[in-house]
């Protein structure tokens, strides 16, 4: 299925769903509107991006993200999840091991570090060949990693959001952590690019 069919269907189940909570008295559309709209406002990859620049600095604090990446996250005023509370693991990417995350299931991800997905994250061509082949498909990123790093593939469940912790690019030892969390990208807090 291809990721444009795919998310039309779930646009279609969404509208659906909306249209049955209206319909039921459970809730007004315009409510809905606006719950969606502060769920999202709050969600953005520079959320992401300044926990990273603060671990990357602050070595106490990536101790604590990497032990517990939910509790941690909370210390700069983050939420892990979604509607529901989830835990957030963060596993660091190092000179011999490189992670990268996937929802095999469905499309399982920690929006409000990350921001809204993107369209191939959903897709089921990513969801099932990351796992399989994920040197190929980080190639198709344009990432290629040495024949002796490690990749680790980490699937998201509707209980556990997993977020990678990029290496610090050489030669900003000296930058700020605003000036360093305006180096991370989305993809390379899903994995699948590199700084």
């Amino acid at each position: 299925m291809s990721g444009t069919h795919s998310d039309a269907a779930i646009s279609r189940q969404v509208r659906g769903l909306e249209a049955l909570l209206e319909e039921r008295g459970i809730v007004a559309g315009a409510a809905l509107d606006e719950a969606l709209d502060a769920f999202l406002a709050g969600s953005s990859p520079l959320n992401g991006a300044r926990v990273v620049a603060r671990a990357w600095t602050d070595p106490a604090f990536k101790e604590r993200l990497l032990a517990d990446g939910t509790a941690a996250v909370a210390e700069l005023g983050y939420a892990a999840g979604g509607v529901q509370p989830q835990r957030l693991r963060v596993v660091e990417n190092t000179a011999r091991t490189h992670n990268v995350i996937v929802c095999t299931l469905c499309s399982c991800y920690p929006v409000r570090l990350l921001g809204p997905s993107p369209s191939w994250y959903k897709s089921e061509a990513y969801r099932s060949r990351v796992v399989r082949e994920p040197r190929a498909v980080l190639a198709e990123f344009g990432l290629s990693l040495a024949p002796d790093t490690e990749v680790t593939v980490w699937d998201s469940s509707a209980e556990t959001r997993y977020m990678v912790l990029p290496r610090r690019p050489p030669g900003t030892e000296s930058l700020p952590e605003a000036e360093l969390a305006a180096l991370v990208t989305r993809n390379a807090l899903i994995g699948t690019a590199a700084l």
